[in-house]
């Protein structure tokens, strides 16, 4: 086997690809790889990891020697699949990676939005709090999470994580229909209609890839049908919500508040609407929620075995 890593840079610097480097024979590594240095970089190489690097039907064309793609992540957009099975080329991605860091991060945001965090913060650190003619403040309407209602879309790994520990604050889980999928009940959380879930979701999280089908899932229609004091989190896929219609909804209040580790570019170097600086409630966070090192070294670990059975 003759690899090549062609963004390992996306893993981080402190994680060991010894794994990898055994079951591979050796692995050159490059930090990071430009569209036109792809072709190159991949010429005389059996198996190629990417994490975001894009690969399509030119790359295949030129280099018929290409028998293996190891995503070193859960998703596969940047993938010409249909081109890869074409020219019987195997794709491997990871998947059970990262429950814990997402969850955890999933659980901080709707913790940090339901106890209005950020802004306490704020208050007590521009003097806000020092001018009261109370002991405390209590400008920000606090969420108490027991009791409350999680809407879970997307109800895999991670999204199972996410309900395993809302359970912990006391929270009722219902889960989702996703485009194609029955209502029914599933490890004992009843799964309803997407609308009804909007309609009856404290908070909503969501864990979907993205998808024809769930792309722009969440949209003005659904996010009015949502409560005004809900919450949405999104720690999966930029472009499961429109992200301008989301804008609006907090500004106009149809919803109490957001979190979101995912935009639809990233890096939102074109700008993005969820970062503009009037939005209230709203924390966006940049795609960290996989990143504990813990989690790093899973994917190479995962990676290494999956290799292994090629």
């Amino acid at each position: 086997m003759k690899a090549v890593f062609l963004d390992a840079k996306t893993l981080g610097d402190d994680v060991d690809l010894s794994s990898i480097e055994e079951v591979t024979g050796g692995l050159t590594c490059h930090e990071r790889t430009a569209p036109e240095q792809v072709l190159d970089r991949i010429h005389g190489f059996d198996t190629v990891l990417v994490n975001k690097v894009v690969l399509g039907r030119e790359h295949f064309e030129a280099c018929p020697e290409l028998k293996t793609i190891a995503v070193v992540a859960t998703g596969l957009n940047n993938i010409d699949l249909v081109a890869a099975k074409e020219f019987g080329i195997e794709v491997l991605n990871v998947t059970n990676y990262g429950r814990s860091t997402v969850a955890q991060h999933a659980m901080a945001l709707i913790l940090a939005l339901a106890t209005r965090l950020l802004d306490y913060n704020r208050d007590a650190r521009n003097g806000t709090w020092a001018r009261s003619e109370m002991f405390c403040l209590m400008d920000h309407p606090i969420m108490e999470l027991e009791g409350k209602t999680l809407g879970i879309l997307g109800y895999g790994d991670l999204g199972q994580g996410v309900a395993e520990r809302a359970k912990a604050f006391g929270m009722n889980v219902v889960l989702g229909c996703r485009p194609g999928q029955e209502a029914g009940s599933v490890d004992g959380y009843p799964r309803i209609p997407l609308d009804e879930l909007l309609a009856q979701s404290d908070v909503l999280s969501l864990h979907c890839l993205l998808t024809e089908e769930t792309r722009n899932l969440i949209g003005a229609r659904e996010l009015g049908l949502m409560k005004p004091t809900a919450l949405l989190i999104n720690t999966s896929r930029g472009g499961l919500v429109d992200e301008n219609a989301l804008a609006n909804a907090l500004r106009e209040g149809q919803i109490a508040g957001a979190g979101f580790d995912v935009l639809t570019e990233e890096p939102p170097r074109k700008g993005n609407p969820l970062l503009a600086e009037d939005i209230p409630n709203l924390i966006v966070t940049p795609h960290s929620a996989w990143a504990s090192r813990e989690a790093r070294q899973r994917i190479v670990e995962i990676t290494a075995n999956n290799l292994k059975l090629v």
